[in-house]
């Protein structure tokens, strides 16, 4: 009965969820590949499959993907037969994901409409697909068990935030999560509170954070002068990367700066947005605010450095990794303002000290752990992050005590990847 009444329903919604997805395409000037999305994929792309079996790793978008890079370098060291396919949802997670050499196809994720699911899975045919973090999409997961296709959740977890809301819905979501195989929850918390929402207690365990499983290393100054040399920055300035910002944030960000250019010169920012398409936003506001400054793309072999007190704006994706290498401090975004905070283990992970703000219900124990740590601070006002932000600059010795303590993070919290394959490798 349940799945009867999806399925009238999409019917009726189809429309509206095409009109919003090209509406939403082409306002950030991006293809909206219905083809894709509807399941059709070509017969060249088909051909780089064909006579392996296939493992299917669905990651939304940006901050997935990045996260499932262990699990992929995993799974195909341990079956280099097999061929493996990501999907995204958004083109940002597409643009990171098509720069993985472990992936043999990527495609876009279907809508989650009966003759799509049905189609993809057709033509696809995985002999187990890994969907990362908390995606449920109850065609999908249906069909993929009508077909014995295992379906694993992995890295998932259930937010602060999110929570009231899937538990207002479970409902609905008790039954896709019938469907999964196995779910591979970050903490014992996501776990209760998944199995709370209706996942299957029996197939649902705690299996740490992937994310923990990212790369790290020290960055050597070579390394860093590299880097700095490929975006036009002076080795001899100070750069603070201010990462992942979003609207309401990049004012404050920008007002700080302006104050600790009058008491500490030789300072550079970096200014990531999480989203370029609102770069020419963030531009305006950098001109409101008389900063000088470049956007990424204007940058050539050819650009002269930068001198201190302007403003490199990222208008990419995939380079905050080397960003954050190149930084000396970083502040990470979407906790100035209630979005939820992002991954404070990317600057740990290059023993980067970070600066972050209050409201971080997404990322809540990889905050408590980075306090823990001592990898980094938190902050709760602009003024204390302009007082933080100016102790940090004036004190290469606590900069290099917290990045260490981050790097010392990373070495003692890995091990998730080892538990994800442990299930996986029950599928294939």
């Amino acid at each position: 009965m349940f799945y009867l009444a999806y399925n009238t329903l999409s019917i009726f919604l189809l429309i509206p969820v095409i009109i919003y997805h090209l509406y939403r395409s082409l306002s950030r000037g991006r293809s909206p590949a219905f083809a894709e999305r509807s399941g059709f994929i070509s017969s060249g792309d088909l051909n780089r499959l064909k006579n392996r079996p296939v493992i299917w790793l669905h990651a939304v978008s940006v901050g997935e993907s990045i996260a499932a890079r262990p699990l992929l370098k995993a799974l195909k060291n341990r079956y280099p037969g097999h061929a493996i396919v990501i999907s995204n949802t958004t083109e940002t997670g597409r643009g990171i994901a098509t720069g993985y050499p472990e992936k043999d196809l990527c495609i876009y994720f279907p809508f989650d409409f009966l003759p799509s699911v049905r189609a993809v899975l057709n033509r696809i045919k995985p002999q187990l697909i890994i969907i990362m973090e908390t995606e449920i999409w109850p065609n999908f997961n249906r069909e993929a068990a009508v077909r014995k296709i295992p379906v694993i959740l992995a890295n998932g977890r259930i937010s602060d935030r999110s929570f009231g809301r899937y538990l207002k819905f479970s409902w609905f979501f008790r039954h896709p999560l019938q469907y999964f195989s196995n779910l591979c929850m970050q903490t014992e918390l996501d776990r209760e509170r998944i199995i709370t929402i209706g996942a299957p207690p029996e197939r649902t365990i705690t299996s740490g954070n992937l994310k923990y499983d990212i790369p790290f290393h020290p960055v050597e100054r070579e390394e860093k002068k590299t880097l700095r040399q490929h975006y036009a920055i002076s080795d001899e300035l100070i750069v603070i990367v201010a990462a992942s910002t979003h609207p309401g944030e990049e004012e404050l960000l920008l007002a700080v700066y302006l104050q600790l250019l009058k008491i500490t010169p030789g300072i550079f920012m970096v200014l990531v947005p999480r989203h370029p398409e609102r770069a020419a936003e963030v531009a305006l506001l950098l001109e409101k605010s008389a900063l000088p400054y470049r956007r990424r793309t204007q940058i050539t072999a050819k650009t002269n450095q930068s001198p201190a007190g302007e403003v490199l704006l990222v208008d990419t994706v995939g380079e905050m990794m080397n960003l954050y290498a190149l930084s000396d401090l970083a502040f990470v975004g979407g906790s100035l303002v209630a979005t939820g905070g992002h991954n404070l283990l990317e600057p740990a992970s290059r023993g980067v000290p970070c600066i972050f703000g209050p409201h971080m219900t997404n990322f809540r124990e990889i905050a408590a752990l980075v306090l823990h740590y001592g990898a980094g601070i938190q902050v709760t006002t602009v003024e204390e992050l302009l007082e933080v932000g100016r102790n940090m600059i004036q004190s290469p010795e606590v900069r290099q005590v917290l990045g260490n303590n981050g790097l010392k993070l990373m070495r003692d919290n890995g091990g998730a990847t080892s538990r994800h394959m442990e299930i996986a490798g029950k599928y294939l």
